[in-house]
């Protein structure tokens, strides 16, 4: 069926980039290789928490045999202690793409963050500048008051992206009331309501399974992550604790565990009902977008065309 898609498609131009969307721990990374591999191309990570190199774990990136077998970008550039945003990565990535496609007619775009795979297929338009003023007076009354403090105050002034971001980070949300402050409009104010028109064409498909069978997964990968370190991993980034790549699912958790405020099965369990919460998020962002084709992972003859 994807192939047929793909196929058709070429009439419209001979440049596409096919982007993988889906919930955490459904199977993108897999099936991003098997394209890649097929297509004998390269990938586009859009997953925000996998551009930190700190994040071995945690961030659940590619294995050392995954980015061997395909050249991924946009993994493992970056350090918890850089200050990155969305704006950066949408230049960055479109950059990154107009210059491969002058090797390749296809490209593979694979990620769970909607954000930021909006911000390549759609564009956003610019935001100014934060006022360093703004910025520390945030981050401090956060450090003071804490997270639920930041979730009333940006409940009380932009309650459309409250209702739908990620409640539980607080860079999202000190990020939300940042731009409320600094220009009195919503974040959401800035994502474009018209398309920016780009040189390629997109192809959008989407992965779905069975909510019980994706909790299962998620639960098990959270174990695995256990078992291969990640404790060791959050213990080595205490010194960065309170660096907004760290306010995660996974990390912070953990960290509530080191600083004796629960035990360590309840911090494993906190990250499990986190990460299927994160994961009904996302699944919510994406099923707004009427181009994405979804594809049952049980039935992955109709996703692959070699299988």
């Amino acid at each position: 069926m994807l192939l047929t898609i793909l196929m058709n498609s070429q009439i419209m131009s001979n440049k596409q980039l096919i982007v993988i969307h889906g919930p955490t721990a459904i199977g993108k990374t897999s099936l991003s290789i098997e394209l890649a591999e097929y297509y004998n191309t390269e990938i586009i990570s859009c997953d925000s928490r996998q551009f930190y190199k700190e994040l071995k774990i945690g961030a659940a990136p590619p294995d050392p045999q995954e980015l061997a077998a395909v050249k991924h970008h946009f993994i493992h550039h970056l350090s918890v202690t850089d200050n990155y945003n969305v704006g950066a990565f949408e230049q960055d990535a479109i950059n990154k793409i107009e210059q491969l496609f002058h090797t390749y007619d296809k490209l593979i775009m694979v990620g769970g963050s909607g954000l930021y795979i909006d911000a390549v297929c759609k564009g956003m338009d610019e935001i100014p500048e934060i006022s360093d003023e703004i910025r520390n007076k945030l981050n401090d009354d956060y450090n003071k008051k804490g997270l639920a403090w930041l979730q009333n105050q940006l409940e009380q002034v932009d309650l459309e992206f409250y209702t739908n971001c990620d409640k539980n980070n607080p860079k999202r949300l000190i990020r939300a009331l940042e731009i409320i402050q600094q220009t009195g409009q919503s974040i959401t104010s800035f994502h474009k309501k018209k398309s920016k028109a780009r040189s390629f064409e997109i192809i959008k498909m989407g992965l779905k399974m069975d909510r019980e069978q994706l909790y299962k997964r998620i639960n098990s990968r959270v174990d695995i992550m256990i078992q291969k370190g990640l404790l060791d991993e959050v213990k080595s980034l205490t010194p960065y604790q309170n660096y907004n790549a760290l306010q995660t699912v996974g990390y912070k958790e953990l960290f509530k565990y080191l600083k004796g405020n629960i035990s360590l099965e309840e911090s494993i369990e906190e990250i499990k009902k986190n990460s299927r919460r994160f994961a009904k998020r996302q699944l919510t962002w994406f099923r707004k977008d009427g181009d994405i084709q979804w594809f049952d992972t049980n039935r992955i003859k109709d996703i692959t065309p070699f299988i």
